[in-house]
């Protein structure tokens, strides 16, 4: 088990003392905590249902900690990650994703006739993928949100009239049930895009009468906030970075820069300085298989060292370190941070463990 010694009882146990490994990466239980408990305000002050996205840290124990604090549902990507999400005891799943994965299907549509409370939402934009979800549909329809896209951006149709004709198509195939409409407006530069592609997916519900009208991403909820107060439909926001935030990434684009609020970093990753081999250059023992890279390198929480690049094993970091020295970094990105340990302690103000975040990738 990465981190922590085979063994080891960890609960009480201070992450200096003795019981953990390093590289470690630890969970402030405190930043956890008011993240949550801030989006939930922000969601329930908007009228908003919440249904945050899994796929961030596929964890059982912070899954309960958002349905406690008043998530309707969980949002994961992918008929696999519904499975480990339904596993963790959630009875409402949206897969922001149009499925094609057979045993994904067949799956879903065995949960749906053993429980009749199971709500299963999953996205279209294709006539294809209307006729395949038909094709595994059981007892009870599959439910679909219409998904529309923008140009440039990943799936979705691409018009508004290719939109209403898929719509359509589903209310005419036997074994799928129009939901509502979804869209994914995070890969939007400005809020002026953002705002025109709302009005999009604001008139594409209103002309449906779609009963809900489910956005996401962790960049632009502010603007969805404001923008889609007058909607007759159900609003979902199915952000999901927002549940450790992060020192880089996100904390440059949180909406929480433009709106009252804050969101607080959670996670800390610790490592020793392994090699001093120039003046002013030191070697530290994390790497890419420990902390994420694709969206910014490490922080570290100490002035006068920057990370210059990341190895599989190795940072390079520029500033005054000594060997064995232990070095605190923040993380940018944490939708590629969870997925790179199985177990992190979660710990309070004075790094004492107070529990444990386990992760199903």
């Amino acid at each position: 088990m990465k981190g922590i010694r085979s063994g080891a009882k960890v609960l009480g146990q201070h992450v200096f003392g003795g019981a953990f490994s390093f590289p470690l990466m630890v969970v402030k239980r405190d930043a956890l905590e008011h993240n949550i408990a801030t989006m939930a305000a922000f969601t329930r002050d908007h009228g908003m249902l919440f249904a945050p996205h899994a796929k961030t840290h596929m964890s059982p124990e912070i899954a309960g900690m958002q349905l406690d604090a008043g998530a309707w549902g969980m949002t994961v990507a992918t008929p696999s990650q519904a499975m480990i999400v339904r596993g963790f005891g959630v009875s409402r799943i949206i897969v922001a994703n149009q499925v094609v994965d057979p045993a994904g299907l067949d799956w879903a549509a065995a949960e749906l006739a053993a429980d009749p409370s199971f709500e299963f939402l999953s996205f279209v934009d294709s006539r294809a993928g209307v006729d395949l979800l038909a094709k595994h549909a059981g007892a009870r329809p599959f439910r679909v949100l219409v998904e529309m896209g923008h140009e440039g951006g990943r799936a979705g149709c691409r018009t508004f009239q290719d939109l209403l004709d898929l719509a359509d198509h589903v209310r005419q195939v036997e074994g799928v049930e129009p939901a509502g409409v979804a869209g994914y407006e995070g890969s939007l530069k400005t809020a002026q895009d953002v705002r025109k592609y709302l009005a999009i997916l604001q008139n594409a519900a209103e002309h449906l009468r779609a009963p809900i009208l489910s956005v996401g991403g962790s960049q632009w909820f502010d603007v969805i906030g404001r923008e889609l107060v007058t909607t007759q439909a159900q609003v979902i926001l199915r952000s999901g970075a927002y549940v450790s935030h992060d020192d880089g990434y996100y904390r440059e684009r949180t909406p929480f820069n433009r709106i009252q609020g804050s969101l607080e970093p959670a996670f800390e990753i610790w490592a020793h300085v392994l090699s001093t081999p120039e003046p002013g250059l030191a070697i530290v023992g994390m790497g890419k298989r420990d902390a994420p890279f694709d969206e910014g390198l490490p922080i570290p929480r100490r002035e006068g060292l920057t990370v210059v690049r990341m190895q599989d094993q190795h940072t390079i970091v520029r500033g005054s370190l000594e060997v064995g020295e232990l070095v605190a970094f923040g993380i940018s990105h944490p939708c590629t941070a969870f997925d790179k340990w199985r177990v992190l302690p979660l710990v309070d103000a004075d790094y004492t463990v107070v529990g444990t975040i386990n992760t199903h990738f």
